[in-house]
């Protein structure tokens, strides 16, 4: 396994930070992971040690403002910023591996973000992977206290206390600018998510106090795609790739990759 790191130019003239795991071959296959909010590209290890020795390459982002990237801490001008550093980052990929698919894998806000980049650059996926995202629903379940992130993650307990010890993990407040863009990007994300007819797997812990599940089933409901899959874990939290049970996770995601392959 071959591991490199690098950066490009975004939005703004930021440095934005990514890093690539590549097998010993040229890949088939690329996996391009946008992660969640507060985290960055380092923390989807599980992912890598299983798909690079299966001659997949992975290469991650980490998003304007978060990890290693430029930007104040998790803020964002507007939501369209974190597309063009997507498709920036997509089009260094796609010279680097001409003959290879792209699969784009976003978790949390990154599933938004994904949601969002598919609906506008769909031609040039091989299909789209959500996990932990989705679209807001009634459907969720009230909260009974006060919401604490790291609580939502994963029942393993080193996986948590590892979240709470990153330093390239956000755990302030976010900046009050970052309100609007985000709302903005709710409020268009159904229309975007009617507009996908690409190949979609959606994953989510059904366990998850952020009510992952309701929110996978109705953008399950929403996307057009002849091709899609929704896949519940009963008894998982936020972070499925990062539960006990990530080594199933990840072998029903490769299922579905394969059966892609097929298609």
């Amino acid at each position: 396994m071959l591991h490199a790191e690098g950066t490009f130019t975004g939005v703004k003239d930021f440095n934005i930070y990514y890093q690539t795991w590549l097998p010993g071959e040229e890949p088939r296959t690329i996996l391009l992971i946008a992660h969640g909010f507060g985290e960055h590209s380092g923390r989807y290890q599980n992912v890598v040690n299983h798909f690079v020795p299966l001659g997949y390459a992975i290469y991650a982002l980490d998003h304007r403002g978060h990890g290693k990237s430029d930007g104040e801490r998790v803020q964002v001008d507007h939501f369209t910023d974190y597309l063009k550093d997507l498709k920036t980052f997509f089009d260094i990929v796609r010279r680097r591996h001409p003959e290879s698919e792209i699969y784009l894998i976003g978790h949390s806000m990154g599933a938004s973000i994904s949601t969002a980049y598919a609906s506008i650059y769909q031609e040039e996926l091989a299909g789209l992977v959500l996990s932990g995202g989705g679209l807001a629903t009634e459907n969720v379940p009230p909260r009974t206290g006060p919401l604490v992130l790291h609580e939502t993650l994963s029942r393993d307990p080193s996986v948590v206390e590892a979240y709470v010890n990153d330093p390239l993990v956000f755990h302030g407040t976010p900046p009050t600018g970052r309100d609007s863009a985000m709302v903005q990007m709710r409020e268009q994300l159904p229309e975007m998510a009617n507009k996908i007819r690409l190949p979609i797997l959606i994953m989510a812990g059904a366990a998850s106090p952020l009510g992952d599940g309701p929110r996978s089933e109705a953008l399950y409901e929403r996307v057009s795609s002849p091709d899609k899959t929704l896949k519940l874990y009963p008894e998982l939290m936020h972070e499925i790739f990062n539960e006990p049970e990530y080594p199933q996770v990840l072998e029903d995601l490769e299922e579905w990759l394969t059966s892609q392959r097929r298609a």
